[in-house]
């Protein structure tokens, strides 16, 4: 069996499918999670918090995400494997393209993901003309969670609004093959993923865009600070690789996220 590519996800979103992605950070998990027909594995910089115990993603290293994203590699032989930029890794261009050689090279992704708009496109640019897949990560980004002052819904002014908008286009046009967005009112986000071509990625931001991502933990509702767009799926069965079943099931079928977990 051979391992997605980029243009199988790219298909997906043109056969109007749901694209159905989970994070994990260790091959067991990883290897279930596959079976379970995700069609994404997400190594996040998560792992900070519902890994390390962290209360944020920043202590999270290069060292760090390359390390588990080895182990995710080696418990899959199909899914399309994406890896986070850890805090202040891809700085710089030049910064962004040592972190991403080392993520691809050592760590065996098939595409990175970093957060940020407009600010980041000269790197997206930059490192996708250079042969390495992006995937950007704009709205509620965890990283920047000192600036935002918390974890709150991104976009609900017209200000920001636009903003977001022109962030989305930004990435879209320095290359970016994919598109992450986070905690953001739904009708923002289906406006979003209407203009733009790429695959277009929710997690808190409705059931407008192509596909949805859950952190695991969220998931299994073992995070002690599940956030409220998240649905436990595990309350529903007593077995996790039903509960994960379940959780690609709703998110193909278009019933995940239903309306209490939808931002107005």
């Amino acid at each position: 069996m051979s391992r997605k590519t980029l243009n199988n996800i790219r298909k997906l979103k043109n056969k109007g499918e749901k694209i159905a992605c989970l994070t994990a950070y260790d091959a067991s998990f990883a290897g279930l999670i596959e079976e379970a027909g995700t069609d994404i594995i997400l190594v996040g910089d998560s792992l900070g918090m519902v890994i390390q115990g962290h209360d944020s993603t920043l202590p999270v290293t290069v060292d760090n995400m390359i390390y588990h994203c080895q182990l995710v590699e080696k418990g899959t032989q199909t899914a399309f494997l994406i890896v986070d930029m850890p805090f202040m890794s891809y700085a710089t261009p030049d910064i962004a393209l040592n972190t991403a050689t080392r993520l691809m090279q050592e760590g065996q992704a098939q595409m990175v993901k970093l957060e940020g708009g407009i600010w980041v496109s000269d790197t997206v640019k930059m490192l996708t003309e250079r042969g390495i897949p992006v995937c950007g990560h704009i709205g509620l980004t965890p990283q920047s969670v000192h600036q935002l002052g918390g974890y709150h819904v991104q976009g609900r002014t017209e200000v920001r609004a636009e903003k977001l908008r022109q962030d989305a286009l930004a990435l879209q046009t320095a290359g970016a093959s994919l598109i992450v967005l986070e905690c953001m009112p739904d009708e923002l986000v289906r406006e979003i993923t209407q203009t733009l071509d790429i695959p277009v990625i929710g997690i808190g931001a409705g059931n407008g865009c192509d596909g949805q991502v859950l952190v695991l933990y969220d998931l299994l509702g073992i995070f002690p600070k599940m956030p409220s767009f998240a649905k436990n799926f595990l309350a529903e069965t007593n077995s996790i690789q039903e509960a994960v079943k379940l959780y690609v099931q709703a998110v193909k079928e278009g019933s995940f996220p239903s309306s209490e977990h939808i931002f107005k």
